[in-house]
């Protein structure tokens, strides 16, 4: 067994799997405590690497593209600190990571590990049911579908659709970006329906608009990467697109796209009939969806 302990977290290897715990001091990250133990099987790591510095180093390990859903969900935009594959480690306790960081290279040299990307994942994402709070509204999963309800503080658009409900095989792909506390982010859910929409995240009802606490808005990942687990994996994309480049089906046919078009437009038309949407915003809001179209 290589084991590391340090402040933010330990790090465990038993020559089949790395297990990595997270600290329980103050300075970890909210989502890493939230996020748990992960337990990574050798067979999902491609390297891993200790960077010495004067005061700190880092131990970190990289997994093949395609083994984690968190990985494939966040698209590495996940902050440092809050990133379960990095471990900060005392300067006093560097031989201690190099030794761990060469159990494992040659682990991956004796099991003859590839470093391709994988078909499938590795790794299950965090278990479901899952509900984060962030500012823009409550999101819950719990395996087959999607509920938004929207907080007190949601454009108006968000809270005149009520809650919504979007079933686990209607979704194409789940966007997310972080609230850096400077810019806004978002955590977008992308249907059929919704594919050819461009609305801006504050006015669009299939997305929560992530401009409060950056530190709890991060949890809104926790989500992105339970959906992301149990969507197709990006590997079979291939055939898909290759499918859609086909003539029978390379894009919707076009009486699909009208109706979507005129569904969307209806609704738009009820809202700012009732009251909801101003001139600007119907104005903005319509053409915003036309161009999508």
């Amino acid at each position: 067994m290589a084991e590391i302990i340090q402040r933010d977290g330990t790090w465990a290897f038993d020559g089949t799997t790395v297990r990595i715990t997270p600290g329980l001091h103050r300075s970890v990250p909210l989502f890493r405590q939230t996020y748990g133990e992960v337990a990574v099987p050798l067979e999902a790591v491609a390297g891993v690497v200790f960077e010495p510095e004067r005061k700190r180093g880092r131990l970190r390990i990289r997994l093949r593209e395609g083994a984690d859903p968190l990985l494939q969900a966040t698209g590495g935009r996940l902050p440092d600190p809050a990133d379960p594959y990095r471990l900060v480690v005392d300067v006093d306790r560097a031989g201690v990571a190099e030794y761990v960081a060469e159990e494992i290279r040659q682990a991956l040299l004796l099991d003859q590990i590839p470093k391709e990307p994988t078909k499938a994942y590795l790794l299950p994402g965090p278990p479901v049911p899952v509900s984060v709070r962030s500012s823009d509204g409550t999101v819950s999963f719990d395996g087959t579908q999607v509920r938004i309800d929207w907080a007190d503080t949601s454009d108006r658009v968000k809270r005149a659709t009520g809650p919504r409900i979007i079933a686990l095989g209607d979704l194409v792909q789940v966007e997310w970006l972080p609230n850096s506390g400077y810019e806004d982010g978002f955590l977008r859910f992308v249907t059929r329906e919704t594919v050819f929409s461009k609305l801006p995240p504050e006015k669009d009802p299939y997305a929560l608009d992530l401009w409060g606490s950056a530190r709890r808005d991060l949890l809104t990942a926790l989500v992105a990467t339970a959906i992301t687990a149990r969507l197709p994996h990006p590997s079979t994309r291939g055939g898909e697109q290759t499918q859609r480049r086909q003539p029978t089906a390379a894009v919707p046919p076009a009486a699909d796209h009208h109706d979507v078009l005129l569904r969307r437009l209806r609704e738009l038309g009820e809202l700012h009939r009732e009251g909801v949407l101003t001139d600007e915003e119907f104005a903005m809001t319509k053409a915003a969806v036309l161009r999508g179209f």
